[in-house]
């Protein structure tokens, strides 16, 4: 489902003519299995957010192959990743990252917006994923209005409601106490088990990480 070869990422730091390359991540290799959840932990620092971020297509790897889907991505243009990373990966972040001036409904609805979707099947697709995250009757609150935990359903809401092959989850309980912890990775399973959705979280929480198939141990850029 996702591959990795011979990973090499560098940042450059500073003015031109005066800057320095910062190594982050050296000869990284890793196969993520179609259906698998998969972890990847380490301390701050030590390239998982990198890692994720080259694997959406935010980033390009200094050196080495990138393959999402049987498709090799490290060369895409701006617009051929758009376009791939719409179809293919739903994101789950720490912050959940919903606009605060659209309700729930809009926010969970604005990525089949981008998809050209028509607006009855819009409305169908975008209230049945609310109903599986358990806020459909929420669908006009705005994320001011939610609590937390629910304000996590409705980022995943909106992950999911493309019906991605993959979903890429940055830190995703760190915002959550360990009531909405616990019911965020157990919906996590259920996806996983229900619907084949491969999965690719990046934690420090070893609650989190014990979830997964496998987890991945980043040591300073290197998979230890």
């Amino acid at each position: 489902m996702i591959q990795l070869e011979a990973i090499n990422h560098s940042f450059r730091i500073g003015q031109k003519g005066k800057e320095r390359i910062v190594p982050v991540l050296h000869n990284v290799n890793l196969n993520v299995r179609r259906g698998d959840i998969v972890a990847i932990v380490g301390r701050s620092g030590s390239g998982k957010s990198t890692l994720l971020n080259l694997i959406s297509g935010y980033i390009r790897p200094t050196e080495g192959e990138i393959t999402v889907s049987g498709r090799k991505v490290s060369r895409l243009t701006e617009g051929e990743w758009a376009d791939f990373r719409l179809g293919n990966f739903g994101f789950i972040f720490q912050s959940f990252q919903l606009i605060p001036s659209m309700t729930a409904y809009a926010n969970v609805e604005l990525p089949l917006i981008l998809k050209g979707m028509g607006e009855v099947e819009r409305r169908v697709q975008t209230l049945s994923i609310l109903k599986k995250v358990g806020l459909e009757e929420y669908a006009g609150h705005y994320p001011s209005e939610l609590s937390g935990g629910q304000q996590q359903r409705v980022s995943i809401a909106r992950a999911l409601v493309v019906n991605p092959p993959i979903i890429l989850a940055d830190e995703p309980t760190g915002s959550l106490d360990s009531e909405n912890e616990e019911s965020l990775l157990t919906f996590i399973k259920e996806l996983n088990r229900e619907s084949g959705i491969t999965f690719l979280i990046i934690t420090h929480d070893d609650r989190v990480a014990s979830i997964a198939d496998h987890t991945i141990t980043l040591k300073d850029g290197v998979i230890a």
